[in-house]
């Protein structure tokens, strides 16, 4: 149960962190009006309202494709709930809380504002290799990257058959 407390905990942080750079981006930035701030050669923070998903995919322009792609990264975050409240290991449910805490935050502009706010503009020179992102993109991604990452590290090795025991035990007499 602690493991999930803390899983929990971690997506309540993400949540908020992303909800804090949100409100500065929207709010003392002024990011919107400003349009873009440059940090460092490589990086910008690039005022972006994104009404679809990831990479502006299924983008919702009337108010019925507006509300189905709530529900439907809605039931995609409770899934991702439940997954935490079955799961044992730590390492998975940490993951599951980047994925959790960030849908939540994406979630929540779509459902205050009608689309998301992305700012983050990771550039080299003209070629960007991520669209336009946030807070809570990263983490989702980063999640999903821990999740394959710990399914495809951790296989299971079969266990060995008495009789396989014994015939190795065999041939090195």
């Amino acid at each position: 149960m602690r493991n999930r407390l803390t899983g929990f905990g971690l997506a309540l942080g993400v949540f908020a962190l992303d909800r804090a750079i949100k409100a500065l981006m929207a709010g003392p930035l002024d990011l919107q009006a400003v349009g873009v701030v440059k940090l460092l050669p490589f990086f910008d923070l690039r005022w972006t309202e994104n009404y679809g998903v990831s990479y502006g995919m299924f983008t919702a322009q009337s108010s019925e494709t507006k509300f189905a792609l709530l529900a439907m990264t809605g039931l995609i975050a409770c899934g991702v709930a439940v997954w935490m409240l079955r799961e044992k290991v730590l390492g998975e449910i940490l993951a599951l809380a980047l994925v959790l805490g960030g849908a939540l935050g994406n979630i929540y502009d779509r459902f205050t504002r009608g689309y998301v706010i992305d700012y983050a503009d990771l550039h080299i020179g003209q070629w960007r290799p991520f669209l336009i992102f946030n807070l809570a993109d990263a983490a989702i991604t980063v999640g999903v990257l821990i999740l394959l990452a710990r399914s495809l590290l951790s296989r299971e090795k079969p266990a060995k058959s008495a009789d396989a025991a014994n015939d190795t035990a065999t041939e090195t007499v």
